[in-house]
């Protein structure tokens, strides 16, 4: 018996402009009808998104998979534009409340995939060989849509000239620790946003040090909400090390409790917040320590810092569920709408098909929602 899901998943859905918004920028007619062809598939085909699956489910032939494969993996196309046209399509549906980071752990299987890599996952306890990419979600409140991406790649994929030219890694593209990704991510949106920003809410506590993307935010006048590790010391370089407490410290022995509804409360602490300017000039501004209470053992929950401070401690811990809601997003993509799928190797197949499965989603769950 088919369920109601896959009905929804297999059935044809309208997208309106966003094809013409998506490939506008392509100056090739046949590059824009493989691209609707594409996302078509996302959408139409139920199960794995081959490209054979794909072209038979929307073409009513097999044969157009060779086209479709190599509009993702070989034609030349700019992912870039299609994603700020994808970002901008978003935010008009509904109202952004924050842009929220999270990664996507895709496994596979070899070592030659572009950023292909071992990668322990403290969440499960063991080590996979994936690929890993940092996501920017727009959270319009009843859903995380993903609107642009960035691929980690190990040193060997940077400083191996054979690597490199087998998966087609262009010759700009630098190393990054993860933080720095994060924050070009945000640096993209804001120019895709004309300068129209939300608070950036993000746990990257068990991929990174968040210590330096903090600073930058803070230092270019992002507000964020960013989860930090419960040990992290607080007090400036003139605090001797002995005497710097840990953030989890300080929410117990200082923290102020405040109602948060529903009988839960949360706890905080006023602090400041260190930044560094995109000048290289370090300021200082006022920020807090926020976390859940949790009654049961008598502790904070996951703690998180916020240069936000005019917003009651429950409304930010509110925001502050947002990187669940992305990382459920991951998982709903990954099940049904192709995110595991790639066909391919290289750098820019991986992006070109992270764009079209983004768009795809992105069609799926904003559709019917009222603005």
């Amino acid at each position: 018996m088919t369920t109601m899901h896959e009905t929804d998943l297999t059935a044809s859905r309208p997208l309106g402009d966003l094809p013409r918004l998506l490939f506008g920028h392509l100056h090739r007619s046949d590059q824009q009808r493989w691209g609707h062809v594409y996302l078509q598939g996302l959408l139409r085909t139920h199960g794995k998104k081959t490209v054979r699956r794909m072209a038979a489910v929307v073409t009513g032939s097999e044969a157009a998979s060779t086209s479709l494969h190599q509009f993702v993996n070989a034609s030349p196309w700019e992912w870039g534009p299609a994603r700020g046209e994808l970002a901008r399509w978003a935010a008009r549906s509904l109202p952004v409340r924050s842009w929220t980071l999270a990664p996507a752990v895709l496994p596979k299987r070899g070592s030659h995939s572009a950023g292909v890599h071992q990668r322990f996952l403290p969440e499960s306890g063991r080590t996979v060989n994936c690929q890993l990419g940092m996501g920017l979600f727009l959270d319009v409140g009843r859903a995380h849509v993903p609107v642009d991406w960035q691929l980690f790649l190990p040193p060997r994929f940077l400083h191996d000239e054979a690597e490199r030219d087998r998966a087609k890694i262009p010759a700009t593209t630098r190393p990054q620790p993860l933080w720095d990704q994060a924050l070009s991510l945000v640096r993209e949106m804001t120019s895709w946003s004309g300068g129209h920003t939300a608070p950036v809410v993000a746990d990257l506590t068990s991929l990174c040090d968040t210590t330096p993307l903090t600073q930058r935010l803070q230092g270019s006048g992002h507000s964020f909400v960013l989860a930090v590790p419960g040990q992290t010391a607080l007090g400036g370089p003139d605090v001797p090390p002995g005497e710097r407490e840990s953030a989890r410290a300080v929410l117990l022995r200082r923290g102020v409790r405040h109602p948060a509804g529903a009988g839960r409360q949360a706890i905080s602490y006023e602090t400041t917040v260190r930044g560094l300017r995109p000048d290289g000039e370090r300021d200082l501004g006022p920020g807090r320590l926020m976390a859940e209470w949790d009654a049961t053992t008598g502790r904070p929950g996951r703690i998180w810092l916020t240069n936000i401070t005019d917003r009651h401690p429950a409304e930010l811990l509110e925001l502050a569920r947002s990187p669940r809601g992305a990382r459920n997003a991951v998982r709903h993509m990954g099940e049904d709408f192709g995110l595991l799928d790639f066909e391919g190797r290289s750098f820019p197949g991986w992006h070109r098909h992270m764009t079209l499965v983004s768009a795809a989603y992105a069609c799926a769950t904003l559709e019917g929602m009222t603005p």
